[in-house]
């Protein structure tokens, strides 16, 4: 006989995260970025390994079903991006980023070609917070060209792009970005994560963490502990830490545009006794595609320390869609309901 193993996930909060995407494609991802201890990793489509779908194969509602899109999966990120390029410009700029501004008139040109906010919305003059909160690409894709493509690329190497992250003894789909030969108009695009940057949900959702955390996180664990065929349980857990993926005086500020975030714009309300810290992306990924939708984050809540990420693919919008997803499953872990 084998060994009993015991895991860190809560079955009430896997359970709501498939439901919560209604039979969308993603992945949801919750872990205590203090301890390590992973509470929910859902992966969709997904099936009963007890009961195998006859269709398996042939049924275009489980394309894509052999793939762990918490852990072997990259998309494109979207808006969720734009802490990145945040983070970049203020280590960049330590002591005049806060008195950056860009006036909005709903695009921008550069290079020869417009790169738009959502809907051509115009957001007129903004700082960095009003930008992160109202998702302003025309405030970023300048930003990023101001910064320049080494600057940003440096800084989302730090932040674990182009790394290979292991999850114990699993390779982690690989963050990746490449900004050689960019002009400007793409170099834009990059730094609001459109162009050709990838992110996988598990990195992201330890970056969450790093955030919460300092600059540094609690490595992710799914095994709590083994119990022998003769009844001897393995060790205690040790929780291990990240290398420091961002200055900790970074981390509070971009915590703190987070948190103002929830406040001002997506609700407070949705999100009871959270103290939630989150950013929001629309990704598009091609014409006449549905763009995906990302809600990425973490509770300042010593109750309850728990980053997470929420990915629905071609979803739509990313605080309506995947916004919802994370308020559900959270509402389980945080209030039990």
């Amino acid at each position: 006989m084998g060994s009993d193993i015991a895991l860190t996930i809560d079955q009430d909060a896997c359970v709501a995260a498939y439901n919560a995407l209604g039979g969308k494609n993603g992945a949801v991802i919750v872990y205590n970025y203090e301890t390590g201890e992973i509470l929910a990793k859902v992966s969709a489509p997904t099936f009963d390994p007890n009961a195998v779908p006859e269709d398996l194969e042939t049924n275009e509602a489980y394309k894509g079903v052999y793939l762990d899109n918490t852990l072997s999966g990259s998309f494109t990120p979207g808006s969720i991006f734009k802490i990145v390029t945040a983070a970049a410009a203020m280590e960049r700029y330590p002591d005049s980023w806060s008195s950056i501004t860009y006036n909005c008139q709903g695009a921008v040109e550069l290079a020869g070609s417009d790169i738009t906010c959502l809907n051509g919305h115009a957001h007129g003059s903004q700082d960095m917070s009003a930008a992160l909160g109202n998702s302003c690409n025309v405030y970023f894709a300048q930003l990023a060209n101001d910064l320049g493509a080494e600057a940003l690329q440096q800084k989302a190497e730090e932040m674990g792009f182009n790394t290979q992250i292991d999850f114990g003894s699993i390779p982690i789909a690989q963050s990746t970005i490449d900004l050689a030969d960019t002009n400007a108009n793409q170099l834009g695009w990059a730094g609001v994560g459109q162009y050709t940057v990838l992110t996988n949900p598990y990195h992201m959702m330890v970056l969450m963490g790093a955030i919460a955390n300092g600059g540094k996180a609690a490595e992710p664990y799914l095994i709590r502990k083994t119990v022998s065929s003769l009844g001897i349980p393995s060790l205690p857990h040790i929780t291990q830490h990240t290398g420091q993926l961002i200055d900790s005086r970074t981390a509070a500020t971009v915590a703190d545009f987070m948190a103002n975030n929830v406040t001002e714009t997506y609700g407070t309300k949705r999100f009871p006794n959270m103290e939630l810290c989150a950013k929001s992306g629309t990704a598009e990924v091609g014409t006449g595609q549905t763009p995906h939708a990302w809600f990425a984050g973490f509770l300042r809540n010593e109750d309850a320390p728990y980053a997470f990420v929420v990915l629905v693919e071609n979803g739509g919008g990313g605080n309506a869609v995947a916004g919802t997803v994370a308020g559900k499953v959270l509402n389980v872990i945080v209030n039990g309901y």
